[in-house]
């Protein structure tokens, strides 16, 4: 149980308890969406009347290394009956990296009625809540999308240089190892994505996995983030804030705990990350 003065998140309705989602999945204005590291986990076994919305093929542009435009975008929602009123619940593996990518995105057009479930994928299993096989087409719907916006929320290669020169903060939420250089990947995973190792400059290490609980994935408290990173990294909620890791999807868990669990007013997901940065020609790095 909570102690009476524990802080709440800063936005408590954005994440979601698996009970909370367990007496809503019969409700029409919800679809859940899983989305993982490893699209096979869902003919595995999914959460009843969810869908599966692939980062790999659904989310980026297939020819240019992007994401899809308004008009896929509009595509993909009315294939998986999701109305521009449709609340979005987003859960998946490895504690929601991917859920929180696929959020991310969905907020780059605008799609403002989404969820995370806190725990994802690893606790629904281990709280023994029903999984299914059936994979229920939707009635299409009619969705219409803004133009998706890079501006808010998301960082390029100049916006990082621009950082840089002007001392302002960058978190690089990869493994100890990685931000060091002496490795390319995460630890477990072929060590391959870069020609160099390192990290941005002036960059911090705060690696996402401080901020979860190992046992089911869950977010760790309100009073658990905020030591982490307002106490202990000296970061401030004002702060102009650019996180970033290998390809994005890590930093993007990252993104939303700052925006949206501890209130982060200006913080941009640099989805470029490590893979841009530690290939491009003439780009400073450290080690």
């Amino acid at each position: 149980m909570k102690s009476k003065n524990e802080k709440e998140y800063f936005n408590k309705e954005v994440l979601v308890t698996t009970d909370w989602l367990l007496q809503n999945l019969d409700k029409k204005e919800i679809r859940i969406v899983e989305s993982n590291e490893d699209p096979l986990l869902y003919s595995t076994g999914h959460i009843p009347g969810a869908v599966q919305i692939d980062w790999t093929n659904d989310l980026n542009n297939q020819l240019v290394r992007d994401y899809i435009g308004k008009e896929d975008f509009e595509k993909l929602m009315s294939k998986n009956g999701i109305s521009n009123d449709t609340t979005v619940v987003f859960y998946g593996d490895k504690s929601n990296w991917w859920a929180c990518y696929a959020f991310w995105v969905f907020k780059l057009f605008g799609h403002t009625n989404a969820k995370i479930i806190n725990g994802g994928r690893l606790k629904w299993e281990k709280e023994g809540k029903p999984l299914t096989r059936e994979v229920i087409v939707y009635q299409e719907s009619d969705y219409k999308s803004e133009t998706r916006n890079d501006n808010d929320i998301r960082a390029f290669r100049d916006d990082v240089v621009f950082h840089i020169k002007n001392g302002m903060s960058l978190i690089d939420v990869r493994s100890p190892e990685e931000y060091t250089g002496k490795r390319l990947h995460m630890p477990e995973y072929p060590n391959e994505g870069a020609l160099r190792g390192g990290h941005i400059p002036g960059a911090l290490n705060v690696p996402w996995a401080k901020a979860v609980n190992d046992l089911d994935g869950t977010f760790k408290s309100a009073d658990e983030l905020e030591k982490l990173y307002l106490v202990e990294n000296h970061l401030n909620s004002d702060d102009d804030l650019i996180v970033y890791c290998r390809i994005g999807e890590r930093s993007s868990h990252t993104w939303f705990l700052l925006k949206y669990l501890l209130g982060f007013k200006n913080v941009k997901n640099y989805d470029g990350s490590w893979t841009e940065w530690g290939n491009s020609v003439g780009l400073p790095i450290q080690k």
